[in-house]
């Protein structure tokens, strides 16, 4: 507690204090480890730097100790009768106690209830859209509340509802599983998913495998599939047009075919009529 102007005066004339009028210091940090000079204990039972006990020791001693060793003396237990003292290497002490601290956080994980709205009517479109997001919720670690609400005439009908949280619960069946069977809750029908470790892991596994197999085949090019023994592709025969003419085969390819000489007849032909 500080005294300052105020205050005095409230004492001097009798005035009543207000809390107001009173600057409160703040409290140190219980979490806060004393170390060397600021430990108040007049002995301590001191362990050196392996772990091993070297007794109860005057707080001098113990100071000088961790002063030869080149290292800090820490009051690792207060409330103990004589308070237990270490000697070690604060800062890394510190770092290590954050680090901890923070591999412990990580590995916390906090999970959350999300939830996705169905119409027994609703499109292809729609659907497919809502059960991506699911999917991706349930990857994330999430369970998923899948709701389907009813209006009107459509409580008479549960059974639409119930078909499609099976066709939900089935899309995301190597992701997911069901952790509360489908029921109705007033004009609505729930259904709760979550996520299944195994399942995701199998289907990362197999997802893996399938990309190692694509990347390790490769598409022989059409030579070499020929000389491998694979049936090659025949060229379409080149015909001759000489020869298909009817001409003499000595031709070249596509030369145009010879023309018979028309010799000049002196009187008609036996096929002519009147010949």
């Amino acid at each position: 507690m500080f005294l300052d102007a105020r205050l005095l005066l409230c004492l001097k004339f009798g005035t009543p204090i207000t809390r107001s009028d009173v600057a409160i210091a703040p409290a140190s940090e219980q979490s806060e480890h004393r170390t060397n000079d600021r430990i108040r204990a007049p002995e301590v039972r001191l362990i050196d730097p392996d772990g091993n006990q070297l007794g109860v020791k005057p707080i001098q001693e113990a100071l000088n100790i961790a002063r030869q060793l080149d290292l800090d003396l820490v009051e690792v237990a207060a409330d103990a009768k004589p308070p237990v003292a270490r000697i070690m290497d604060f800062n890394r002490f510190k770092y290590e106690t954050a680090q901890r601290a923070k591999e412990s956080r990580r590995k916390t994980t906090s999970t959350s209830i999300k939830e996705m709205k169905y119409r027994p009517k609703i499109g292809t479109g729609d659907f497919d859209t809502k059960t991506r997001q699911v999917s991706r919720f349930l990857g994330e670690g999430h369970k998923v509340k899948i709701t389907i609400m009813f209006r009107g005439r459509e409580m008479s009908h549960p059974e639409l509802g119930k078909k499609i949280l099976d066709q939900v619960a089935e899309q995301v069946g190597d992701v997911a599983k069901v952790e509360m069977a489908p029921k109705l809750d007033g004009r609505n029908m729930i259904m709760v998913l979550a996520p299944d470790r195994r399942a995701q892991q199998a289907s990362a596994k197999g997802a893996n495998q399938s990309n190692r197999s694509q990347v390790g085949g490769r598409t022989a090019p059409a030579g070499e599939r020929a000389t491998n023994g694979s049936p090659a592709t025949a060229s379409p025969a080149t015909t001759s047009p000489s020869t298909a003419g009817g001409g003499s085969g000595n031709g070249d390819v596509g030369s145009a075919p010879r023309q018979q000489p028309v010799a000049a007849a002196s009187g008609p032909t036996p096929n002519q009529p009147g010949a």
